[in-house]
C-alpha cells in the first residue's frame, strides 16, 4: 500500500480492532517496513489521534483514549449491522434523534453495494409498539445516570445516589418497595447494567448491611463520584439475569400486591413466569403470590389471567379496583345475554 493517506486509514482500522498491535504485525499487515509504521503513527499523534506506544518484548502500540475520534472503519456486515440498529434504538432519553443523526452520517458515506440492503430494512420494516403488558408508559433514562452507574461499575466504586419517582410522588402500593421516596441518599457497590422490558436495572450490594438489591436506572440520580473502591463479590446464585428479574417481581415495580390465592403454590407456579412474581406455599391448597406492575390496572389485568380464585390482601386501592373491573364485566355479560 504506496497511498500514505489510504494506509493511514488502514492503520487507525487496524488500531481500532483490537487492544494493541506489535510494529511486526502492523508492518506484515499493512506491507511496509516498521520504520514506516512508526513514521505513520508519528503522523496519526501529529493529527491528534492518541496512539500509545509501549516498549519491550511484549510492547506493541494501541489506540488511547482522548483527542480526536478517528474515522469509524466498518467492515460490510458491520455498517448494516449499525444502521438496523440505529433505527430501532429506544429506551434512553434523547437516543432517538442522535442515532437519527448518526443513521444520516452513516448513510451518506455507505458504499452503492450496501445501500440497497439498508433501504430495503428501512422500507419493508416496521416496529410494532413494544410496550404492549402494561398501560404505564415506557420510562427514559438519562444517558448522563447510565454513563455514571457504569463508569462506577467498571472502577469498582461505591455510587451514592438518590432514589425515588421522578414525577415527584409515587403511586401507593402497600409495600416497602424501591419505588418509595427516600429523602437519604443510597450508597452501594454497583456490579450490573441490564437491559429488561424496556428498562434499565441496577444490580447493586450495600456496603454495610451486606444486603443486594434492584434498582431502577429512571429513578436513580447519581451524585458526585465516591472514589472509593470496592473488592467485587458475586451476586447470590451467580446469576444477575436471574437475580434481577426475580428481585424486580417484588420490589422493581412502581405499585406490588400481595394476593392470596386458592391453589397449591405448585400450581400457580405452572401458570406464571418466575420473573412475573414471588409465590409462597402456605398450606396443601393455598398460597401467596407477591407481584408488581408499573400501574394497577395492569395487575388487575393479569391478575384473571391466573384462573384461579383468589384474594387481595394489599393494596386496598387494588380491590377498588376490581370492583370497577367487575361491574364493568358484569354490564358487558347483561347486555350480551339481553341482545
Amino acid at each position: 500500500m504506496t497511498d500514505t493517506a489510504g494506509r493511514l486509514l488502514a492503520l487507525l482500522g487496524l488500531l481500532q480492532s483490537r487492544p494493541s498491535w506489535s510494529g511486526p504485525e502492523l508492518a506484515e499487515r499493512l506491507g511496509v517496513t516498521t520504520r514506516t509504521i512508526r513514521n505513520d503513527v508519528e503522523r496519526l499523534r501529529a493529527l491528534d489521534y492518541p496512539v500509545e506506544a509501549t516498549r519491550g518484548s511484549i510492547g506493541g502500540y494501541r489506540l488511547g483514549a482522548g483527542g480526536r475520534l478517528p474515522p469509524l472503519l466498518l467492515d460490510d456486515e458491520e455498517a448494516v449491522a449499525v444502521a438496523i440498529g440505529l433505527r430501532g434504538a429506544t429506551g434512553v432519553a434523547g437516543v432517538a434523534e442522535a442515532s437519527r443523526r448518526a443513521l444520516a452520517k452513516l448513510e451518506q458515506v455507505l458504499p452503492a453495494r450496501l445501500r440497497p440492503t439498508v433501504e430495503a430494512v428501512a422500507t419493508v420494516v416496521d416496529h410494532a409498539p413494544g410496550n404492549i403488558d402494561t398501560d404505564a408508559p415506557d420510562p427514559e433514562v438519562d444517558p448522563e445516570v447510565l454513563r455514571a452507574i457504569a463508569t462506577a461499575i467498571r472502577s469498582a466504586e461505591w455510587l451514592r445516589f438518590d432514589y425515588g419517582d421522578q414525577g415527584g410522588g409515587d403511586q401507593g402500593d402497600g409495600d416497602e418497595g424501591d419505588g418509595d421516596r427516600d429523602d437519604a441518599p443510597r450508597l452501594v457497590e454497583p456490579y450490573r447494567l441490564l437491559a429488561w422490558l424496556r428498562r434499565w436495572y441496577l444490580v447493586a450490594r450495600d456496603p454495610g448491611s451486606g444486603e443486594w438489591d434492584v434498582f431502577r436506572a429512571d429513578r436513580m440520580r447519581p451524585r458526585m463520584p465516591t472514589r472509593r473502591r470496592f473488592e467485587p463479590r458475586l451476586v447470590p446464585g451467580g446469576d444477575y439475569t436471574a437475580f434481577t428479574m426475580r428481585q424486580v417481581a417484588v420490589s422493581g415495580w412502581i405499585v406490588h400486591a400481595r394476593l392470596r390465592i386458592a391453589a397449591p403454590a405448585s400450581a400457580v407456579l405452572d401458570r406464571i413466569h418466575f420473573a412475573v412474581g414471588i409465590v409462597e406455599a402456605v398450606g396443601p391448597d393455598e398460597s401467596v403470590l407477591l407481584t408488581g406492575a408499573d400501574s394497577l390496572d395492569t395487575i388487575a389485568a393479569y391478575i384473571g389471567m391466573l384462573g384461579m380464585d383468589f384474594t387481595v390482601e394489599s393494596p386496598p386501592e387494588l380491590r377498588d379496583l376490581l370492583r370497577v373491573y367487575a361491574d364493568r364485566y358484569r354490564r358487558a355479560a347483561d347486555a350480551a345475554s339481553v341482545t
